[in-house]
């Protein structure tokens, strides 16, 4: 299974993860959806960072009105050089040019909804926009309890500019292109010290890393130095992509990149690492109990829990919930029954969605319901098989009949599950007279003694 694991000691920004991709192979031609779609250019250049080759990432703007001067270059620490060591370009044919400036905060400040209808607008693949509306959610709702605002009302500031929404489309665009099948990080360092946001000076990590830490998987950790390493938007492209590990997992390493943060310390390289790699059969020394015993693992899937309770609704309406939410993006819908205030008899609605999903899902559980309300719970991401369709052939009243039957897996493909199609049982058993369970059972003997 190809992995990807970030070494977080030196925390994460959005640069930072643009340029640990690039150098660990993803393609700079991965990127040309953003600079057709924006006035910016991702520029790219080889770094020596105590001693350690890397590879920076900017994103300049294209829009004609640079003042060719290295000004702009210093406003933003994270795009500060170790001058002496700096090597020309990288070979991907964009280096630094003075005659671009960086697009650093550059362009409207945006609403949450904005930066989502600018995503939209850009022709992606759909698992590449839904990946970047993913992280900018994410973004929006740390933002929004930072604040206490609601998601649609939210402005972005810093994360708003044309730099962030390079940083974030461009990061799932190498991710699709580096095609990962699992992604994982060490803790992420924080830093430490303060930082000076659009709202004024606060002690490091700022109130949206938190927030984003969090609901994500990894964890956080201080340090090691006194500046910030972790920053909201490294910290959203990780908490959607990453899953957290203590320590690299054992890997048959293909591949590795370096990207270069902007600042420079004594001790320190800061440089964030990424290892590309199959999973290990062999052992090693850090290997988790699952690998140790040749066990795969479910897959990771990012998802949003939608609820409300419901003491008025015709069960009617509640019957076709399964069918309407599904039209609208629900994964799955559950109703459970419970007693309401005053012992009133009502009813518990649980839709799991994608997260980007989530408020076309709410809008019409509203409508359908008439709910004052719809919650988002704590939920993140659950655990899922590998799920396959096989199609049986079952002999029946001296027919044969198709029968579609569900084998679920885990990522390491050991079957666990082998269940036919109840409806599919359902119209054999009724045509042929035999007992729709047998037909069942023979689909999945069918099934299992071929796989």
């Amino acid at each position: 299974m190809k992995t990807l694991a970030f070494d977080g000691r030196m925390g994460a920004s959005g640069d930072m993860i643009l340029a640990a991709l690039l150098d660990a192979g993803a393609d700079r031609d991965a990127l040309a959806p953003v600079e057709d779609a924006l006035d910016v250019e991702y520029a790219t250049e080889r770094v020596v960072k105590n001693g350690i080759a890397a590879t920076s990432a900017s994103v300049l703007l294209t829009d004609g009105d640079a003042d060719g001067s290295d000004e702009h270059r210093d406003e933003h620490p994270d795009h500060e050089q170790d001058d002496e060591n700096d090597h020309p370009g990288d070979g991907h044919g964009h280096s630094h040019d003075h005659d671009h400036r960086h697009a650093e905060g550059s362009g409207p400040e945006r609403t949450y909804r904005e930066v989502i209808e600018l995503v939209e607008s850009m022709g992606l693949d759909a698992d590449v926009e839904a990946d970047a509306k993913a992280v900018f959610r994410i973004l929006g709702e740390a933002e929004a309890s930072v604040h206490d605002t609601d998601l649609e009302s939210t402005h972005f500031h810093e994360v708003g500019a044309d730099d962030a929404v390079a940083d974030v489309v461009g990061a799932a665009l190498l991710f699709d292109d580096l095609d990962a099948e699992r992604v994982v990080t060490t803790p992420l360092s924080t830093g430490g010290g303060a930082v000076e946001m659009s709202h004024g000076t606060y002690p490091v990590p700022a109130p949206a890393v938190v927030e984003i830490a969090a609901g994500a998987d990894w964890s956080l950790r201080g340090g090691p130095v006194d500046a910030e390493l972790l920053t909201p938007t490294g910290a959203a492209v990780l908490a959607h992509f990453a899953e957290g590990v203590e320590v690299l997992p054992t890997l048959d390493v293909t591949a590795s990149g370096y990207g270069a943060g902007g600042y420079s310390f004594p001790e320190h390289p800061n440089v964030l690492r990424v290892l590309a790699g199959e999973r290990a059969a062999h052992g090693g020394a850090n290997r988790t109990s699952d690998e140790a015993t040749n066990r795969g693992r479910l897959v990771r899937d990012d998802v949003t829990v939608l609820e409300t309770n419901l003491d008025d609704a015709p069960p009617e309406v509640l019957g076709g919930l399964q069918e309407t939410l599904a039209d609208a993006g629900a994964r799955d819908v559950s109703v459970v029954p419970a007693t309401m205030k005053k012992s009133r008899p009502g009813h518990l609605v649980k839709v799991i969605v994608k997260p980007e999903d989530a408020e076309r899902v709410a809008r019409r559980l509203a409508e359908e319901t008439g709910t004052l309300g719809v919650r988002e719970s704590g939920a993140t991401h659950r655990w899922i098989a590998e799920r396959e369709m096989h199609t049986a052939t079952v002999d029946a009243a001296d027919e044969e009949y198709a029968v579609d039957v569900k084998v679920a897996s885990d990522d390491a493909g050991a079957v666990y599950d082998v269940s036919a199609e109840f409806d599919d049982a359902l119209a054999v058993a009724t045509e042929t007279g035999v007992p729709v369970r047998e037909v069942m059972r023979r689909a999945e003997d069918a099934v299992r003694a071929n796989i």
